[in-house]
């Protein structure tokens, strides 16, 4: 047992801090690596790009036994050529989402040490993770708006040549989906319990 500070641990709970923040580490540079992977896979000569479908049908479900029948919701589609804007908003639409996941991951990390250091409550530790909820929300939902706008440019650069592309792909669609911004909150109020947590040590240590 180690006391540092006026707080004990175990050499148990400095094993598993440490694998923890270990672990976050891990994580924020596979989030780094899939980025770079994703700007390769958009940017290539041959972009694949699932594309939401409107009205098409799966004749190959449709044909088995006890189903009624079938619309596909997306299908991954190859095409010769997409504009730059386009690409930037397909990348964005992972990169954003990433972006969050290293911020997250970078807390996690800073928490761990910090309660190695048996020291949780620093003053740095709140802003940190209230950072981390700004792009918790902002890389979740405009992650998604960047892809749909990605989508939609692409869709209109093919209604150019053939306005029937309407009936195959949709004009503009996005299926927001909010769970990014209750995280964001809950990160939120983290913080704030970090902040309170904070000032409750310092007039401790005032009196003491």
């Amino acid at each position: 047992m180690n006391r540092r500070n006026g707080y004990a641990h175990s050499r148990a709970d400095g094993f598993g801090l440490g694998l923890i923040a270990t672990g976050a580490v891990s994580i924020a540079a596979a989030a780094v690596v899939a980025v770079v992977r994703s700007a390769f896979d958009v940017f290539g000569a041959d972009a694949v790009v699932r594309m939401p479908l409107t009205g098409a049908e799966a004749m190959d479900l449709g044909a088995i036994d006890g189903i009624r029948g079938a619309e596909p919701a997306s299908a991954d589609v190859a095409f010769d050529a997409i504009t730059a804007a386009a690409r930037w908003m397909l990348l964005l639409e992972g990169a954003l989402p990433a972006l969050a996941t290293i911020g997250v991951c970078a807390v996690a990390w800073w928490l761990g040490v910090s309660l190695i250091r048996a020291r949780p409550f620093r003053t740095t530790m709140s802003t940190t993770i209230g950072v981390a909820a700004c792009l918790v929300v902002a890389g979740g939902l405009f992650g998604q708006l960047a892809g749909a706008i990605g989508r939609a440019m692409i869709v209109d650069s093919l209604a150019s040549a053939d306005p029937a592309i309407y009936e195959t792909f949709p004009a503009f669609r996005l299926d927001l989906d909010l769970a990014p911004l209750g995280w964001g909150f809950a990160l939120a109020l983290i913080a704030m319990a970090f902040a309170a947590g904070n000032r409750l040590q310092r007039e401790t240590e005032g009196l003491v």
